[in-house]
This record gives C-alpha cells, sequence and structure tokens, in this order.
C-alpha cells in the first residue's frame, strides 16, 4: 500500500524519471544496459507505491557510486558449488544490479535441476525484493528472495538496534495476471520510510519506532529504531524472523550480522558488505505444476467472494501502478531538490522543470 503523499509533491511521468536516472547514472560510469536496469527498477518500484524503495533511493546511490563505496562496474563471480547451488561475489557492485543477476541465476539453474539457492556476497542495498521473486513467478517459476541490512529494528524485548529490516519475498505465478506476491519487512514499517518522514518532515504512526530510552516515538528525528512485525504484544514473530533472515543472508554468505554490517546511511565511504539469498522452484516438478498457475487464479476468485472481499497479495501494487502510469510519480520536495542537485552536478537536465530550485 502506497504511503501518504506530502504536501507540495509534484507528479512526473515515470518515463521522464527513467530517462533522467540513465543519464545520471552513466555519467557516474554505469553501462548504458545496467543503468537503464536500476533505473527500470527503481521506477518500477514507485510505481507499485512502495515509495521508501523507489527513486526516493536515486540521492543515496549516486553519492555512494560518486565515492566509490558502490562500484560502477564490479566483477562479478560465479562458484557453481553444487547442480542446485551457487555463489556470487558481488565486489561491491549495485546492489540492485547484483541482486537481478543472482536471481536470474537461480531461474537457469531451477529449469535446469528443479530447484536452485543462489546466495550472494559483498553487495550493497537491492531495494525491494518483490522485484527478484516476481521475475521469476512471470515466467512460470516460484521465486523467494531475502535480504538483511544493519542495526536498525530492536530485537522484541529490547531497546536499542540489532537486526535489519531484513525483508521477504515469495511470488507465485497467476494465470492471466500478475504474479501473487508477498514483499515484506520483518519490522513494522522499512527504515527508509522513517528516513523519508525526516526528509520531509512529517510524523510517523505510532507503536512503531522507538527513541534512544526505548520509548515509543512518533518523532522521526528521535527514532533510532523500528520494532519487529507484531507489536508490543506480539513483537517476538517478527523478531525471530528477521533472526532467521539475517542468518540466511549473511553469515551463510560470509557476511557480516546486523551489528556488524556498515550502516546504509553512516560513512558513505565504506563498502555495505550486504548479502543476499534466492531461491527458485519450478513448479513443474511437482504434481499440481501444470495447473498451479490457474488454481492460484482460483484461489483469487474465491476470495474475491469472501465477505469483505480480500484480495490476493500485490493486487494493490498493481492498481497503484496502473495509476501512476497515468498521473505520474509523486516527486517529495526535498526530493526534488536533491534531483535538482544531482542534475547540476552531473550536467544532466532535470525533469522537474516545474519545481522552483532552493
Amino acid at each position: 500500500m502506497a504511503q501518504p503523499i506530502a504536501e507540495g509533491s509534484v507528479f512526473v511521468p515515470a518515463e521522464d524519471i527513467t530517462a533522467w536516472a540513465v543519464q545520471c547514472l552513466q555519467a557516474l560510469d554505469l553501462r548504458p544496459p545496467d543503468a537503464r536496469q536500476l533505473a527500470d527498477s527503481l521506477v518500477q518500484t514507485s510505481l507499485w507505491g512502495v515509495d521508501t524503495h523507489g527513486i526516493a533511493r536515486l540521492p543515496h546511490y549516486f553519492d555512494r557510486l560518486s565515492r566509490r563505496s558502490i562500484r560502477a562496474q564490479p566483477a562479478l563471480k560465479v562458484n557453481r558449488t553444487g547442480p542446485s547451488t551457487a555463489q556470487v561475489d558481488g565486489d561491491h557492485g549495485q546492489g540492485i544490479l547484483v541482486a537481478h543477476f543472482a536471481n536470474r541465476l537461480a531461474m537457469d539453474m531451477a529449469r535446469e535441476t528443479g530447484i536452485a539457492a543462489v546466495g550472494v556476497h559483498d553487495s550493497s542495498h537491492c531495494g525491494a525484493v518483490g522485484l527478484y521473486a516476481r521475475e521469476a513467478a512471470r515466467a512460470g517459476l516460484i521465486g523467494l528472495a531475502f535480504t538483511h541490512a544493519d542495526s536498525i529494528a530492536a530485537p522484541h524485548g529490547g531497546q536499542r538496534p540489532f537486526f535489519g529490516t531484513n525483508p521477504i519475498a515469495i511470488a507465485f505465478p497467476r494465470a492471466g495476471g500478475e504474479p501473487v506476491c508477498l514483499d515484506m519487512a520483518t519490522t513494522s514499517i522499512p527504515w527508509n520510510r522513517v528516513m523519508n518522514a525526516r526528509r520531509e518532515g512529517h510524523p510517523l504512526p505510532p507503536d512503531i519506532a522507538i527513541d534512544a530510552q526505548g520509548q515509543p516515538t512518533t518523532d522521526p528525528n528521535a527514532a533510532i529504531a523500528v520494532t519487529p512485525l507484531g507489536g508490543h504484544d506480539y513483537g517476538h514473530k517478527g523478531y525471530a524472523l528477521a533472526l532467521m533472515v539475517d542468518l540466511l543472508s549473511g553469515p551463510l554468505h560470509g557476511n557480516p550480522f546486523g551489528p556488524n554490517i556498515p550502516a546504509m546511511f553512516g560513512d558513505l565511504n565504506v563498502p555495505r558488505r550486504i548479502g543476499a539469498f534466492f531461491i527458485v522452484l519450478d513448479p513443474m516438478r511437482f504434481a499440481g505444476g501444470r495447473m498451479l498457475a490457474a488454481v492460484v487464479e482460483q484461489v483469487a476468485h474465491a476470495l474475491a467472494a469472501e465477505p469483505g472481499s480480500p484480495r490476493m497479495p500485490g493486487d494493490p501494487e498493481h492498481d497503484c501502478a496502473a495509476e501512476r502510469r497515468i498521473t505520474g510519480l509523486p516527486v517529495e520536495p526535498q526530493l526534488a531538490r536533491q534531483m535538482h542537485d544531482w542534475s547540476e552536478r552531473l550536467g544532466v537536465a532535470s525533469p522537474l522543470r516545474t519545481i522552483a530550485q532552493g
């Protein structure tokens, strides 16, 4: 579900943002295909209404690319460790590009063997993990994607950050429509929503963040950590999920866990050492595989006929994308200023001609 749009935001056509991002990324030494893939991924994420992981992250990626803590042209290495397993060395490349590479490797391997598990080490922030699970599902496969992050979430019962938001995505193919996709953080909200609230000056929802004294706060500037999914009474569930995702994404691949991961918004000169994990299944290797996508569609219809008309995971994002293809992507005032600044710095024409600089 899309978060509220800040007052003073303007709406810019998605294709204009894409073209601008591609030019900026190429000016920062990304290869043209990589620049396009990264821009497309972030614009798609914003189309879905996941504004915390969409175009709002471009200035941060630009900054790290300019400081070379993200390598513009990494030398990715693949170690095929078994018929169905592989490890990708991300060489501190841009995380979305590394993740697409690893996920597509897992898809190819799953077509060969029925199941594949591909780990990633020494990468960076890989954006919305639903990008990768959905890609597998669109190809008729079942996709699972996991990643972790630095300490921005307090464990259940704790009073300071330890884990990242550590998201999970699972996607199934669906006959005649977009995949059904679970894409969720293991925390109440993603930390990027706190950063967006700081940037735009609006409060946080209640009971999703704590301050330095371990007390709930709605002040984004006072927040030091978000809380686990499940809240005060049931946060042990989100906390346990965060732990498992951290172990799957980091230590399994030789990368650090929570408190030992360099902070996303800390020293921007230091590489992140982020890991990720992709599992892909070929449903045709199982008894229900041939009818799976059709049955998923049947489930959607059956749910819609229930009282309250429940929707399938991912449907609200598809609706948001259809609307935003018409209205454009929201660009909040501070993000607009950052985009103007980077346009001037990189010598690229801004797509925000209607917004005054300053």
